[in-house]
């Protein structure tokens, strides 16, 4: 799989985490920063990760910010992108397996190495489960439009 990643400085050093973890299992990262721990805009980032994945360069996209929030906030702006903040191991699976999330969102000043990265896990082995759910779906792409 093609995994999509980015940060800002207070998900940086999770981000490294995550990405060292994608590449040992056999996937491809497209890294588009941040790249240090040099203050940064978090917009930039997830902006610039969610085009990845709404172009379909990358299956799937990882954010991190400190709490989450804005770098997913940001992702979900660009059209075709539904981005979710697993703050627990249900919320993980259901956002992929109810919501068709394309991009997984963590929060590095409240979440453990070993959360986080059980979480991409969860997100990337759950299917979409497409049913009653894909009503929902369409109607959030419908409003893109």
């Amino acid at each position: 799989m093609k995994i999509a990643i980015g940060s800002d400085h207070a998900g940086y050093a999770r981000k490294e985490e995550v990405k060292e973890y994608l590449e040992k299992h056999g996937h491809t990262v497209i890294d588009v920063g941040t790249h240090s721990l040099e203050s940064c805009d978090y917009p930039i980032f997830g902006i610039e990760c969610a085009k990845k994945v709404a172009s379909k360069e990358a299956d799937f996209g990882v954010l991190v910010c400190s709490s989450g929030e804005g770098i997913m906030m940001a992702a979900n702006k660009v059209k075709g992108i539904r981005a979710g903040l697993a703050y627990n191991d249900d919320v993980a699976r259901l956002i992929r397996q109810h919501n068709n999330a394309n991009m997984i969102a963590f929060g590095a000043t409240f979440m453990s190495k070993e959360e986080v990265i059980r979480r991409v896990q969860i997100f990337l082995d759950t299917p979409f489960e497409g049913g009653r759910h894909e009503r929902r779906v369409n109607e959030i792409i419908d409003a893109e439009k």
